[in-house]
């Protein structure tokens, strides 16, 4: 135990807090959305509730409601879902591209062939339930919506694993956890390309301008967050005006945030060391030797963070307890009927992620593994691979993020009764799966065996 020169432990270290044992940023984010998925589970149900409530009208309509600003003959005006599902989700997106870095940089992911794994079974996770609603809705007027099967919500998939415990290793949580936030990357460059308006290009341009500047800030050691974020929002405006949307600014400015640090330990040690107490007499130490010492010691313990990480632990917490949560409100309301049980988009939906999610996952991971591409960790079975791609057939809020662009009126209903299905089924087979499979004593050959 360290001591002071009077005896007194612990005055080395900071006070101890409750938000102390979120340290580890992998183990932080999965306890953030964990609890998220908790208070998204509630919202969705309050959603579903008033759907189907004497004041359903009265909730649907509170939604479009008109929010925004009028300069003379300017307008820049739209509802209030679809500030949600645009300006706030571009935040969300921002988060998921910020963490798949942190992972490839610094984290769980740094190693190619094990990022490999994760990287192959989202893709196979995309690309085959994709195929499946295809050949489901070949011909019909919901065939547009194929990009909907193809997002796996990590909220309740993290959410699920946790109800697990040490049931399972932490490998399946890494594996789960990096190839939910890849799906997420790919689900919105789907919606950047398959799902955008007529493109305007001025406005692009304007945007890769405005990204040439971040650049350049970064070159030149601009290191506070306020001036980027405005740099960001006027990206951001202008990538929604060129008819591309707008959400997938979140994902390239994430990508584009340093992962490196400014300062490091052993300058942050030797500043440390230079701190002086103030005196108690003194009334005042602005500007003296003692408080730039302490100014500069500030910067430093700040800066020994990334800003990817800052940014990171900054953001969660407001997209896993805020921004999730309100967007499920809005938008997962729904009439239940059976009516819709035997729609052909609500049947594709529901085969693309009960059937095509398992399958490409599993399909695509163990041909990565065959080709000698990716590795796979001794503890993580195939058949705890197995449950864990069944899970992944949890799309839930970013497929009725996609739903909501892809089909028009008419459909959305049905669309929005596949995924709940869907979701539902999913989390009930690879919950049992998981729960009924053996994790001690099994030692597999890593490799393509």
């Amino acid at each position: 135990m360290i001591t002071d020169q009077q005896g007194n432990s612990g005055v080395t270290k900071l006070p101890k807090e409750f938000v102390d044992r979120l340290t580890s940023p992998f183990v932080r984010f999965l306890h953030i959305e964990s609890a998220g998925g908790v208070i998204l589970l509630f919202f969705t149900v309050v959603a579903l509730v008033l759907s189907n409530s004497p004041w359903a009208d009265l909730f649907e309509h509170a939604w479009e409601t008109q929010v925004g600003l009028q300069v003379g003959s300017l307008e820049f005006a739209r509802s209030l879902r679809e500030w949600i599902n645009d300006a706030l989700m571009t935040l969300f997106f921002f988060l998921v591209a910020l963490e798949l870095k942190r992972a490839l940089v610094l984290g769980e992911l740094n190693k190619p062939r094990m990022a490999a794994l994760s990287i192959a079974g989202a893709l196979g996770g995309m690309i085959v339930p994709a195929a499946i609603f295809l050949a489901l809705q070949s011909g019909q007027p919901g065939q547009n919506g194929w990009g909907t099967v193809m997002a796996t919500d990590t909220a309740f998939v993290i959410g699920c694993l946790a109800l697990l415990g040490s049931r399972i290793p932490q490998s399946l949580r890494v594996f789960m956890l990096s190839l939910a936030i890849v799906d997420d990357i790919g689900a919105i460059l789907v919606v950047a390309i398959g799902y955008s308006s007529h493109i305007v290009w001025w406005p692009l341009a304007v945007a890769a301008l405005g990204l040439v500047i971040i650049r350049a800030m970064a070159k030149l050691g601009f290191r506070g967050f306020s001036l980027y974020m405005v740099v960001g929002g006027l990206i951001w405006l202008a990538v929604d005006a060129s008819g591309i949307h707008a959400t997938i600014t979140g994902v390239i400015l994430g990508l584009m945030t340093p992962a490196r640090r400014w300062v490091s330990d052993a300058r942050l040690y030797a500043i440390l060391d230079q701190v002086i107490a103030h005196p108690a007499s003194s009334e005042s130490s602005r500007g003296t030797k003692d408080r730039q010492t302490l100014q500069v010691a500030e910067i430093a313990a700040r800066e020994t963070l990334s800003p990817v990480e800052r940014l990171e632990i900054a953001l969660h917490p407001w997209v896993g307890f805020v921004i999730m949560p309100l967007f499920a409100f809005a938008n997962a309301g729904l009439p239940l009927t059976l009516n819709d049980l035997g729609d052909s988009v609500t049947v594709a939906i529901f085969f693309g992620f009960v059937l095509g999610k398992p399958i490409g996952i599993l399909l695509f991971s163990w041909l990565a593994i065959r080709l000698h591409i990716a590795i796979r960790p001794p503890e993580l079975t195939w058949r705890l691979l197995s449950g864990g791609s069944l899970l992944a057939g949890i799309g839930f809020t970013m497929a009725l993020f996609i739903a909501s662009m892809a089909f028009d009126k008419s459909l959305i209903d049905s669309a929005k009764l596949g995924i709940f299905l869907a979701s539902v089924f999913s989390a009930v087979a690879g919950l049992a799966l998981l729960m009924w499979s053996p994790t001690r004593g099994i030692t597999p050959e890593v490799g393509h065996k």
